[in-house]
């Protein structure tokens, strides 16, 4: 599957207003279009960002959904309510994995995201890791983070730093909405 994780970086203050119309508005559009929505959150150490995932089945895919997404008339209707609320949305990582939606009830999540050298395989992470897709971007309106090469994986609650040379990064999210 390939999944996005979208972290954007919110004008201050306007967290609750980008998240409201996201729940109210994209979610379902969204869906409707065959993109499938995983978690959405706030970030708890940064009142804003707003961090979420979505998936495809294939690159393909991905491309169509996101035509028909963005080119349609409820984008066009919302994109500037929801542009205006953002500082950057172009912090997207581009991966292959199986996508990622907490369980009900869940207060928190960590996702911990290792960043490999060139060639390296990364900490034994499991059959839940999310590793860099390295094909073109098919949609290019929407730029991904083509420089990274990492390995990542979502934990319920807190999650312990790995034992990894190299950069390591933790989000410590709480969901958004009903995502059960």
């Amino acid at each position: 599957m390939i999944v996005e994780l979208r972290q954007y970086t919110l004008r201050p203050g306007m967290r609750e207003t980008l998240i409201e119309l996201f729940e109210r508005e994209f979610v379902t559009a969204q869906e409707a279009v065959g993109i499938t929505l995983g978690g959405r959150f706030r970030d708890v150490d940064d009142p804003d960002r707003f961090v979420w995932v979505r998936a495809f089945p294939d690159m393909a895919q991905r491309k169509r959904a996101l035509e028909a997404f963005y080119y349609g008339p409820l984008w066009r209707e919302h994109r500037e309510a929801a542009n205006t609320t953002m500082l950057d949305s172009d912090d997207v990582l581009l991966l292959r994995g199986p996508g990622y939606r907490p369980p009900a009830c869940t207060p928190l999540v960590t996702v911990t995201i290792c960043h490999l050298e060139p060639g390296g395989s990364g900490p034994a992470a499991g059959p839940a890791a999310h590793r860099t897709e390295h094909a073109a971007n098919t949609f290019p309106a929407l730029p991904v983070r083509e420089e990274a090469d990492v390995l990542l994986w979502f934990t319920e609650g807190a999650a312990a730093r790995p034992h990894w040379p190299g950069r390591v990064e933790q989000l410590r999210l709480a969901p958004v909405g009903p995502q059960g």
